[in-house]
C-alpha cells in the first residue's frame, strides 16, 4: 500500500514549522545587548528588537499584505505616536461622526488611540503570525515601529502611504527613559539616567539606532513624496491645524471649504488634545492586551522637558551624536 500524501494544508503547517524553527535558529545567533527593561535586544537587519517581539517582527515581513489604499503611521518609540494615532483616526473617520450625537459615541471617547489604530509587529503580528485582516475596513489605518528597510517587501512596493513623525532626540530619550522605567520590576528599581543615555548615543534602544531609523524615512520622503510624508512633533505643536490640514491632503481626504468654515479641524484637535485623551476613564484606568497601563502613554507631551531631567553636558552628548551621524542629510533637529 502507498503511504498517504501530505495533504496541502498539511505541507504548509510543515513549512511553517520549518520556517519557525529557522527563524529560532537565526534569532539565537544574533547580537544581544541588555533591553532597558530586564530582557535582551538582538540586533536584526541593522536594528535592535526585543528578542521576544523578533518571531513576530519576522512573520509580519512574511505575511502581511499591503493594500494599494492601507495607511501606515510610523514611528520610533515615544516620539508622539498616541497622540498622532488619535489624529488619523478622527481625521479619516471625520464624516461617520460629523453631527452632535455621533459625537457622543465617538470611538476615541471609550477606547485608547493603541486599540483603533493597531502596530502590525506589536499587535496583530504578536499575537498571531498571520492574522486575519479581513475585518479592517479600507481604508485599513494601521501602525508600526519597524525601520523603513525591514518593511515587509509589500509595503515597499505597493501604493499604500507612510506618515513618519520623529521627535527631537533628546524629548525622545527622556521621554523612552520614562516609559521603560515604569515597565521595570519593582526590585530592579530605575535605570540610570547614564546608563540609558550611554544606550541611546550607542545607538542601543528599541528599534534604534534613533538616527538611522529616522534617516531611513527622511531618505524615503525624499525620493517619493507623493508616498511618505515626514513630519516632526514640535512642528506639530507648533501649528497642528496646519499640519493637520497637510495630513489630510496627503492621506486623500482634504478639508472642504465647509469644513474649514465649521471648524472641523478645531473639533478634531480638541478631541485628540493631551488633556483632553488623558482625562478620559478609559485612558486613565485601562490596559492594552499586552498589560501596558494606558495612562502610561500619557505623560506630559511637552516640548523641551528635557531640560528638566538632563544636564546641559548631557543633552549636548545626544547633539554630538546626532550632528554626526546626520551631516550631509540635510535633516536638522
Amino acid at each position: 500500500m502507498q503511504p498517504s500524501q501530505p495533504s496541502p494544508l498539511n505541507e504548509k503547517y510543515l513549512r511553517d514549522d520549518v520556517k519557525s524553527l529557522e527563524c529560532e535558529d537565526l534569532l539565537s545567533s544574533l547580537p544581544s545587548e541588555e533591553d532597558w527593561v530586564p530582557t535582551s535586544l538582538r540586533l536584526y537587519q541593522g536594528f535592535w528588537f526585543p528578542s521576544w517581539l523578533l518571531n513576530s517582527v519576522v512573520a509580519c515581513q512574511n505575511h502581511f499584505q499591503a493594500h494599494p489604499s492601507d495607511i501606515l503611521l510610523v514611528t520610533s518609540p515615544k516620539c508622539g505616536t498616541t497622540w498622532l494615532k488619535a489624529i488619523l483616526f478622527a481625521l479619516l473617520n471625520r464624516a461617520k461622526y460629523s453631527d452632535s450625537y455621533s459625537q457622543q459615541r465617538h470611538p476615541l471617547l471609550t477606547q485608547n488611540p493603541h486599540d483603533l489604530v493597531p502596530f502590525l509587529e506589536f499587535r496583530l503580528y504578536l499575537q498571531n503570525k498571520n492574522p486575519d485582516l479581513t475585518a479592517f475596513t479600507s481604508p485599513r489605518l494601521l501602525a508600526t515601529h519597524l525601520p523603513y528597510s525591514s518593511l515587509p517587501r509589500s509595503v515597499r512596493d505597493s501604493n499604500c502611504k507612510l506618515v513618519y513623525l520623529c521627535r527631537n532626540p533628546k524629548d525622545t530619550f527622556i521621554s523612552m527613559w520614562h516609559h521603560f522605567n515604569k515597565m521595570r520590576p519593582e526590585e530592579k528599581g530605575q535605570l540610570p539616567l547614564s546608563e540609558g543615555l550611554d544606550k541611546f548615543c550607542r545607538g542601543v534602544s528599541r528599534c534604534g539606532p534613533y538616527w538611522d531609523h529616522v534617516l531611513g524615512y527622511h531618505k524615503a520622503s525624499s525620493e517619493m513624496p507623493e508616498k511618505v510624508l515626514f513630519m516632526k512633533y514640535e512642528e506639530m505643536k507648533a501649528d497642528p491645524s496646519v499640519q493637520v490640514r497637510r495630513l489630510a491632503d496627503f492621506m486623500g481626504c482634504p478639508f472642504s471649504e465647509e469644513e474649514l468654515r465649521n471648524g472641523t479641524v478645531e473639533g478634531i484637535l480638541r478631541m485628540c488634545s493631551f488633556d483632553n485623551l488623558s482625562a478620559l476613564e478609559v485612558n486613565r484606568s485601562g490596559k492594552l492586551p499586552t498589560g501596558l497601563e494606558n495612562k502610561w502613554f500619557f505623560r506630559k507631551g511637552e516640548v523641551g522637558d528635557w531640560v528638566n531631567y538632563m544636564s546641559a553636558e548631557m543633552g549636548g552628548r545626544i547633539d554630538g551624536v546626532m550632528e554626526e551621524k546626520l551631516h550631509g542629510s540635510g535633516l536638522k533637529f
